[in-house]
C-alpha cells in the first residue's frame, strides 16, 4: 500500500498516515523501516494490517525527487563494470561494498599466482563468471529495483 504521512509525533513515537485507499493508518515508530524520521507529507509505501501501517518505507520515486539518495549509483556503470571488470571487484567498490569487493580482488590475484599450476585458471574463470552474471543482473533490473537492492538493501552478492 502507498500512501502519504499525515502526522508523526517524536514525543509519542507514533503517527498516521493516509493511504491511498482513502483510510487512515496508525503506526509506530517501531514499524519505520528508514535511518532518516518520519516527516509529515513524505510518500510512504507500506503493509496494511487492520487499521495499523507496518513496516514502513519511504517510496523509492518520491525519495530521490527529496534528495534522499542523492549520489545514488548508475545501474548501467555498475553494470558494465562487472561486465568488464568483475573478476576485479571493481563493480563492488563503485556500489560501496568495500568487503565483497577485496574477496573478488584477492581471490583474483590468488588465481593469476596459482595460474602456472592450471589450478588459477579455474579460479579466474570463477571470477569473471560471477562479474559477468551480477553486470547482467544490474542491467536487467528496472531503475526502481536496482536502487532498492542494491542501493537501499546493500545487496552485496547477486
Amino acid at each position: 500500500m502507498k500512501g502519504y504521512i499525515l502526522d508523526y509525533t517524536v514525543q509519542t513515537n507514533s503517527g498516521i498516515i493516509s493511504g491511498d485507499d482513502n483510510q487512515h493508518y496508525n503506526f509506530r515508530g517501531a514499524d519505520w523501516m528508514e535511518s532518516d524520521p518520519p516527516r509529515r507529507g513524505m510518500r510512504v509505501d507500506f503493509a496494511a494490517v487492520g487499521d495499523s501501517a507496518m513496516e514502513i518505507y519511504v517510496e523509492i520515486r518520491a525519495a530521490r525527487a527529496a534528495g534522499y539518495g542523492a549520489g545514488t549509483k548508475s545501474k548501467v556503470a555498475a553494470g558494465v563494470l562487472g561486465i568488464l571488470l568483475g573478476s576485479l571487484g571493481i563493480h563492488k567498490f563503485y556500489l560501496g561494498y568495500t568487503t565483497p569487493g577485496l574477496i573478488l580482488l584477492g581471490i583474483t590475484i590468488v588465481g593469476l599466482i596459482t595460474a602456472i599450476v592450471l589450478v588459477g585458471i579455474f579460479i579466474l574463470i570463477a571470477t569473471s563468471v560471477i562479474g559477468l552474471v551480477e553486470g547482467i543482473l544490474y542491467l536487467t533490473k528496472t531503475d526502481d529495483e536496482f536502487e532498492q537492492m542494491y542501493v537501499v538493501e546493500k545487496k552485496p552478492w547477486f
